[in-house]
């Protein structure tokens, strides 16, 4: 099975409230957007949203200019179906981030949590990187969430990889630096913890 195939069955037949990785609110992607963008129409792209609801928080807390890359249609359909009229500002797109083609230098935020650690082949991982470092605009902020060092090794049915800072720093190379980092411990609806990496870098 693709990721694609397997994504769409995840989503068309899991309830996304019970699923491992969801949380009733992003509140650290949250935060770090509002930092990182404190310009309510600065461009924002959220990479890998599944069927969370960053971006209903994104639309209430009024930013514009919301971009959604997701791989599974299924995932994709729920969030428009959930949005309503005010998603009517949202571009949505259907597709795998490391073949999606972007507009350049067009985004201030780049925004991923827990996609890039699924990436588990050294191409798909550079793939992702020139994407990122196309579509975002100098200056611009990364921001991405991965497994940490003590995360699991599988998830979704998926290897997964693991992260520290540092590790996760070097993918992207030496054109992103490190605003901050931080560890949390999520836990999940049938009461696991998984550790999480999250990560704000400045594209210069």
């Amino acid at each position: 099975m693709d990721a694609r195939a397997h994504w769409d069955q995840v989503h068309a037949t899991k309830d996304p409230r019970q699923v491992s990785w969801f949380r009733p609110h992003l509140e650290r992607s949250l935060e770090l957007i509002e930092r990182a963008a404190r310009d309510r129409q600065a461009s924002i792209l959220d990479v890998g949203s599944g069927q969370s609801t960053l971006v209903d928080d994104l639309l209430r807390l009024g930013y514009a200019r919301i971009t959604v890359l997701e791989i599974s249609q299924a995932a994709l359909d729920g969030l428009k179906d959930r949005a309503g009229e005010a998603g009517g500002v949202v571009q949505w797109i259907c597709g795998e981030v490391t073949e999606t083609v972007l507009p350049e230098a067009s985004f201030d935020v780049w925004h991923d949590r827990a996609v890039f650690h699924f990436l588990m082949e050294t191409g798909q991982r550079r793939a992702y990187v020139e994407r990122v470092m196309k579509a975002l605009k100098p200056g611009g902020s990364l921001i991405v969430s991965t497994f940490g060092p003590s995360g699991p090794e599988r998830c979704s049915g998926l290897s997964a990889m693991r992260y520290d800072a540092s590790l996760l720093g070097r993918e992207f190379g030496d054109r992103f630096s490190l605003v901050e980092s931080s560890l949390e411990l999520h836990e999940t609806p049938s009461g696991a913890e998984q550790q999480f990496l999250s990560c704000w870098f400045r594209f210069g």
